[in-house]
């Protein structure tokens, strides 16, 4: 079964992405996630799609996808 998450925002500050899911701000070092989101200029990485069930974000842009539940594991950490 498919994990569904409720995505409400996504901001890029400097090396770092911040997500808030599921009511939570989570922040992510972009070295850590994504070489592409890292080297994406901020309207690159503005244009982003969720999918309908929150499973994952796709930038088009860039041609990148990340998977929530991949991100939420390393938030763990």
């Amino acid at each position: 079964m498919i994990a569904t998450h409720l995505i409400q925002d996504i901001q890029f500050e400097n090396n770092t992405m911040q997500l808030k899911i599921d009511g939570k701000l989570i922040s992510f070092s972009l070295d850590r996630i994504s070489t592409k989101l890292q080297l994406a200029n901020d309207v690159q990485r503005s244009l982003y799609k969720v999918s309908p069930s929150g499973y994952g974000i796709h930038w088009p842009l860039i041609d990148e996808d990340l998977s929530v539940e991949a991100l939420l594991k390393l938030a763990v950490k």
